[in-house]
């Protein structure tokens, strides 16, 4: 229990509490354009409950299998234009995705923007260090204080990473505005490039916290602070100016393309070619 408490704070293992939460749409218009996030199936790190921002490390085998399940769930929607980070656990994710979807000859762009946070000298030590760490600076008893927070969507995303941020003893960790910097430049130059290109659907893999602090101003839905399971959805929706999020922490994809793919018989092994 308590190891899952301190997971859930970085969003590093995929047994957080499933959250599908709505907020009124925006209106249908020819001109919307809809990006769907989906955060990386679990890694390496994840399973070892390590601290992984800028570090990096491939997808396991049951993450591979959450991003065959959550690509054969989008496998309805048309997407035109794809994103990821460079981190490989991002990139990989999304290759399942697309080779699920039966997408190919695909060009995905990588933006330096979709990383997740850089957690300074936290990075790659056990997550249980961080989350005590966080807990501290916010004068709080424990982790296990600060996980019921998290859980109740009462600590907002900026409050967890500057947190993090004043517990690094390197002083590197970033700040919640160094990261909302760049996921807000990303999230703009993927709408820009839509816009220009005519595009409708777009599709980008990135990380919890990251995606977590593009929520962050474009919602008051508390659901944006609790922590986003490995291959979760979140749905933006851009029209006019105006974002709404209509879909937050949505693990209904995954659940949907598991279900699809057992009807089949195709529950196990590599994604389909």
């Amino acid at each position: 229990m308590k190891k899952r408490m301190m997971a859930g704070l970085v969003l590093l293992a995929a047994t957080t509490t499933t959250v599908a939460a709505y907020t009124a749409p925006v209106p249908a218009a020819d001109d919307s354009i809809t990006v769907y996030f989906v955060r990386h199936g679990q890694t390496l790190l994840n399973s070892t409950e390590q601290v992984q921002g800028w570090v990096d490390s491939p997808l396991t085998q049951q993450g591979i299998t959450m991003a065959r399940d959550v690509g054969e769930g989008l496998k309805k929607i048309k997407f035109d234009s794809f994103y990821s980070s460079d981190a490989g656990r991002q990139r990989e994710t999304l290759r399942v995705i697309l080779q699920q979807e039966g997408v190919k000859n695909y060009q995905p762009r990588e933006l330096k923007g979709l990383r997740e946070v850089y957690f300074g000298c936290f990075e790659g030590y056990p997550n249980s260090e961080m989350i005590a760490g966080a807990a501290k600076s916010l004068g709080l008893k424990d982790g296990a204080e600060l996980w019921r927070h998290i859980k109740a969507g009462a600590l907002t995303t900026d409050k967890q990473i500057d947190a993090i941020s004043k517990a690094d003893r390197c002083g590197k960790a970033e700040t919640f505005q160094q990261v909302k910097a760049r996921t807000s430049e990303a999230l703009k130059t993927m709408i820009d490039q839509a816009e220009a290109q005519g595009d409708k659907t777009v599709l980008a893999v990135s990380s919890g916290l990251a995606i977590q602090t593009i929520m962050a101003g474009l919602t008051d839905n508390p659901a944006r602070n609790k922590p986003l399971e490995n291959a979760a959805v979140v749905k933006v929706v851009y029209h006019d100016g105006q974002y709404s999020v209509p879909e937050i922490g949505n693990m209904q994809y995954l659940k949907d393309g598991k279900a699809a793919l057992e009807k089949e018989g195709k529950t196990a092994g590599a994604p389909r070619s």
